[in-house]
C-alpha cells in the first residue's frame, strides 16, 4: 500500500489553514503537538488529506512544499534512492507523531519524505 500526501510548509500556519478551510472546506483532521505551539496540521480535504508545517521559511524561495510518501519499509527504500536518480539527506528517525520518517531528494531536488508507521 502507498499513500502520498502533500505538506506546505509555511510561516504562517493560521493564515494558511484559514485559506484552505475557507476556499476548499478543508477540515482539520489532526494536529500535533495537542497543545502549545502548533507544527502540524492535517486538513481533510475529500478523501484526501493535506499537511500544513510551522516553520519559518523564505516566501520568496520557490519550493515550499515537501511531498510525504507512507511507505511499507522506510529504511529498505533508502538503500534504492540514489539508484533511482535521487539523493539520500541523512538516515531515518524515529519521530515522536509515531512514525519512522526519512528525507530524500528527487532527481529535480524536491523533498520527498518517506513515512513509516510505528
Amino acid at each position: 500500500m502507498t499513500t502520498v500526501q502533500p505538506i506546505i510548509i509555511t510561516p504562517d500556519l493560521p493564515r494558511l489553514q484559514f485559506f484552505y478551510e475557507r476556499l476548499l472546506g478543508a477540515v482539520e483532521v489532526r494536529r500535533f503537538p495537542d497543545d502549545g505551539p502548533v507544527f502540524f496540521v492535517g486538513l481533510r480535504l475529500g478523501d484526501s488529506e493535506l499537511g500544513l508545517v510551522s516553520e519559518k521559511v523564505d516566501l520568496s524561495t520557490p519550493q515550499r512544499f515537501a511531498l510525504s510518501v507512507q511507505v511499507d519499509d522506510v529504511n529498505g527504500l533508502l538503500e534504492r534512492v540514489e539508484a533511482a536518480g535521487g539523493r539520500v539527506l541523512g538516515p531515518s528517525n524515529d519521530m515522536p507523531w509515531g512514525e519512522r520518517v526519512a528525507h530524500v531528494h528527487d532527481p529535480d531536488g524536491n523533498m520527498v519524505n518517506l513515512t513509516q508507521p510505528l
